[in-house]
């Protein structure tokens, strides 16, 4: 008989992006955040997954999962849309 993973196994990844600790508003915006105050926290963001050690698992679970925000795996929400637009483009 087969049974799903733990949910613990399919997130444990998690445990250990450098981005623990950090605040989640560093990498999700507030409603009404536009221009070089967005793009100023998502380079901050970004600057926080460099050397992440899964960044990989972190990138390839919003590119499976369609995450519509934040920066996940060092990739903002509209460079996540762009890329998989561009895969569709090529399919």
């Amino acid at each position: 008989m087969w049974l799903p993973p733990a949910v613990t196994e399919e997130w444990d990844w998690q445990l250990h992006g450098k981005c623990r600790g950090h605040s989640s508003s560093q990498f999700f915006h507030p409603y009404d955040e536009r221009g070089h105050a967005r793009v100023r926290r998502e380079q901050e963001a970004k600057a926080i997954c460099t050397g992440c050690p899964v960044l990989e698992q972190c990138r390839s679970y919003a590119l499976k999962t369609r995450e519509p925000y934040g920066v996940w795996g060092g990739m903002s929400q509209t460079e996540r849309a762009d890329y998989l637009r561009a895969q569709r483009k090529t399919a």
